[in-house]
C-alpha cells in the first residue's frame, strides 16, 4: 500500500472521516470551477476495493484508465461517489498519492464505498461480486460538473455505472455536454440489460470493446460471423463509426475515419491481465488526445497494455521509458 504524505490534501485527510465532507463542500467548491479547464479527459463512474484472497486492492475501471492516463501526463479528473467512511478515505488518500484529482470524488453518508468480492468457483475460476447498492450507484449531478465536461476533450464511460438510476440519470445528462464521447462498453453481468447497453451505444463516438463483447452485442440483432461485419452492423445501427476491438493475445483491430488498422499485439510472458484493457485504452486516448497518427495510437495502447499484462494488479509503477523498450 502506498503512504501518502499528503501535504495540499491534509485538511481533507485527517483521522475524522467526517472532516472529507466538510472540506468537500467548503474548501473545493471555488478550485472545482477553477481548475475544470485543466482536465482534458474525464473518467466517470464505479471507484471501489477489489477483496481478493490475497488481499484488498483499489480498483474500478474508471481508476485504472485515470493512472494510466496520469501516468503519461494527461491530467485526468474522475467523477464517482465514495462512503462516509474508512474504505472511502483510503480511496482519497491512494489517488492523492498517485497524484490523480480527487475534486470531483462525491461523498455519501448512507451508502458504503463499492466493493467487490472476487473468489474462486469449483472449476478454479475467479468469480466476482460487485457489491449493490453502494456509494457510487447514487452520483449527483451537480453544476462543476457540465463545466467540467463540456472542457474536456474525451469523456471516458462504461456500462457498470448505468446499472442503477440515480448514477445512470446523471451519466445521461453529463453525455450532453461531453465533446467526444468514449464508451469502454466492460459487460459484468448481471449489471447489464440489452436496452441500457444500446442506449450507451447510440451515445458513443468511440467504442471499445472485446471479442466476445462483440459477439455477444451484435447477436442481439444480427447473425454475422466476421469481425468485420459485427462491427460494421454497430456501425449501422448505432452510428458509431469508430472503435477498437481487442482480442486478448492476438492483438486489436481499429476501425477510425473509414480506415481499418490491425495491429498482432506483443508477445510477452502474462504475469496478470487485470487491467491491462483499460490501461490499452488510456495508451489510445493519451495518443488521440496528442494528434498521432491511427496507427501509432493503435501500437502504443497495445505496447501498454501488453507491458502491464507483465506486472503484477492493474496500477503498477513504471515510466513511459519502459513502454518504449517493449518489441514485437
Amino acid at each position: 500500500m502506498i503512504e501518502a504524505k499528503l501535504i495540499n490534501h491534509k485538511s481533507r485527510l485527517k483521522n475524522d472521516v467526517g472532516n472529507i465532507t466538510i472540506c468537500y463542500q467548503f474548501f473545493y467548491k471555488k478550485s472545482k470551477m477553477e481548475n475544470a479547464r485543466d482536465h482534458k479527459v474525464v473518467c466517470f463512474g464505479e471507484v471501489l476495493w477489489d477483496i481478493l484472497p490475497s488481499g484488498e486492492v483499489p480498483g474500478g475501471a474508471p481508476m485504472n484508465v485515470a493512472y494510466h492516463l496520469h501516468k503519461q501526463h494527461k491530467n485526468p479528473a474522475v467523477i464517482t461517489r465514495i462512503g462516509n467512511d474508512e474504505k472511502g478515505k483510503a480511496l482519497i488518500d491512494i489517488f492523492s498519492a498517485y497524484g490523480i484529482c480527487t475534486d470531483y470524488f462525491q461523498i455519501d453518508y448512507e451508502h458504503e464505498t463499492g466493493k467487490v468480492f472476487a473468489k474462486p468457483n469449483e472449476q478454479h475460476e475467479v468469480v466476482y461480486d460487485i457489491v449493490k447498492p453502494v456509494a457510487w450507484d447514487f452520483i449527483k449531478k451537480e453544476d462543476a460538473l457540465d463545466t467540467l465536461v463540456s472542457n474536456a476533450d474525451y469523456f471516458v464511460f462504461g456500462c457498470l455505472a448505468a446499472r442503477s438510476p440515480g448514477s445512470k440519470n446523471t451519466l445521461l445528462q453529463l453525455l450532453e455536454s461531453a465533446k467526444t464521447k468514449v464508451l469502454d462498453i466492460n459487460l459484468r453481468p448481471p449489471h447489464y440489460d440489452r436496452k441500457i447497453v444500446e442506449e450507451l451505444l447510440a451515445k458513443a463516438d468511440f467504442l471499445k470493446l472485446n471479442l466476445e463483447e462483440l459477439e455477444l452485442i451484435t447477436g442481439w440483432f444480427s447473425k454475422y460471423t466476421t469481425i468485420k461485419d459485427r462491427v460494421n452492423s454497430i456501425k449501422e445501427k448505432f452510428n458509431v463509426q469508430n472503435m477498437v476491438v481487442t482480442k486478448g493475445g492476438d492483438g486489436a483491430d481499429l476501425y477510425y475515419n473509414g480506415y481499418e488498422y490491425t495491429h498482432n499485439g506483443y508477445k510477452v510472458k502474462v504475469v496478470d491481465t487485470v487491467g491491462s484493457g483499460d490501461a490499452f485504452l488510456a495508451g489510445m486516448i493519451a495518443k488521440f488526445s496528442e494528434k498521432a497518427l491511427p496507427e501509432e495510437a493503435l501500437d502504443f495502447a497495445s505496447r501498454l497494455g501488453a507491458y502491464i499484462a507483465t506486472k503484477k494488479g492493474a496500477c503498477p509503477d513504471y515510466s513511459v521509458e519502459e513502454i518504449d523498450k517493449l518489441i514485437l
